[in-house]
């Protein structure tokens, strides 16, 4: 039976409670590769096991609360004693093979997002922007040996190659990965590396959108429609709902409901954390919009795409891209994108009166986003309201 080690600080609640309150912990060895450590809490302090993984690396776990304020048990609350009985207990289980002996690393983090990602319908768009530019040595790394300065230095690589709005949606993919890797894995003690090495960058959203005029939308309708029936049907659903094509794609036959105010059952998009039901809200068209998507549906079931490309096929994500570069093109709209049809919907709305909450659910985004992103335009529109109730013929004005 191994020997129990002593530790003048840790051996008594008095000592402990004499240490500073603190996040590293005080760690005495047990033995070769296993220390037990003492982190000093407001409260009850903890007890946290440290074991080397024979790479020049170690894993820490928390095993338990310490008897600080209340008497120990042996299994709710530990004395030193209790404590290293606890850790070795852990330590031998792990080379037992009984539990895992190798914490998650980054990588592998990753994956498990990405499957977690697919089963709640997720997008994935999110994980392939972070392996795009997550390095072999960082993608290896075990999660409970990540540091700020690693993660820091991830992200600071990423500003010069990429806009500092994507590295923070970037960073947001790797922080929910880690976040999910901690979750499944009580070794995983501190999220403390990656909260604070992968902070978002200040200042980075800053509003590039093209807002185009009514007359540029319709011209840019128009090239899609003398393209083909298909394409322009695509382009005017964007430009009239302001959805994304990722939301169009996924529109039913049975999501058009005519009648005297047509409307769309748009699905929800697929970020942040939904589940696999996808939501489906009321978004309204023209009656005109209305009437040529029912004749482009006719003959197909009511579960079948209502927006197809002329070959037949569902619309892909970049499907679209280079046939609407020509139409912008030869709508003089040179370098514009679909998402600009998105903007000047929103703009369109707020402009026109709408309030904000319901513009910001017709587009399926927040009321946040569209202050932070469109307040310029909805200052111009504020102050022609304002002005409207501005009294009159106050000291002769009028």
């Amino acid at each position: 039976m191994a020997r129990s080690a002593r530790s003048v600080a840790l051996e008594t609640r008095s000592a402990r409670l004499r240490l500073p309150v603190a996040r590293k912990p005080v760690f005495v060895k047990l033995g070769p590769q296993l220390g037990l450590g003492y982190r000093r809490n407001r409260t009850a302090g903890t007890w946290v096991i440290r074991v080397a993984d024979g790479m020049r690396g170690n894993w820490i776990r928390a095993i338990g609360p310490a008897d600080d304020f209340e008497d120990a048990d042996s299994t709710t609350i530990l004395d030193f004693w209790q404590a290293q009985e606890k850790a070795r207990s852990i330590a031998r289980e792990n080379r037992d093979g009984a539990k895992s002996a190798e914490p998650t690393a980054v990588g592998q983090a990753l994956d498990r997002y990405e499957a977690d990602l697919k089963t709640r319908g997720g997008d994935l768009g999110s994980v392939t922007r972070v392996r795009a530019h997550l390095t072999k040595p960082l993608a290896g790394k075990m999660v409970p040996q990540l540091t700020v300065r690693d993660l820091r230095s991830w992200r600071d690589s990423l500003v010069d190659i990429l806009a500092p709005a994507t590295v923070n949606r970037t960073c947001a993919a790797l922080k929910a990965a880690l976040n999910l890797a901690a979750d499944q894995d009580e070794r995983i003690v501190s999220r403390r590396a990656w909260e604070i090495g992968l902070a978002t960058i200040p200042d980075a959203e800053r509003s590039r959108n093209i807002i185009l005029d009514d007359k540029t939308v319709r011209t840019l309708i128009a090239e899609a429609h003398a393209h083909s029936p298909q394409f322009g049907l695509l382009v005017e659903v964007a430009a009239i709902t302001g959805a994304r094509v990722s939301q169009l794609a996924r529109l039913e036959v049975q999501d058009l409901q005519c009648g005297p105010a047509p409307r769309l059952m748009m699905p929800a998009s697929r970020k942040g954390r939904r589940t696999k039901v996808v939501l489906r809200r009321p978004v309204p068209i023209s009656p005109g919009l209305g009437a040529r998507l029912k004749t482009g549906a006719d003959g197909r079931g009511a579960m079948e795409p209502l927006l197809k490309k002329a070959s037949g096929t569902t619309w892909g994500k970049s499907d679209h891209t280079r046939l609407f570069a020509r139409a912008a093109t030869r709508a003089g709209a040179v370098g514009v994108t679909i998402y600009a049809l998105r903007h000047s919907s929103m703009v369109r709305q707020l402009l026109a009166g709408v309030p904000i909450r319901v513009v910001a659910v017709n587009h399926d985004t927040s009321v946040g986003m569209l202050e932070r992103t469109y307040s310029r335009h909805i200052t111009d529109h504020a102050d022609a309201m304002t002005r409207g109730a501005l009294l009159e013929g106050a000291h002769g004005d009028g």
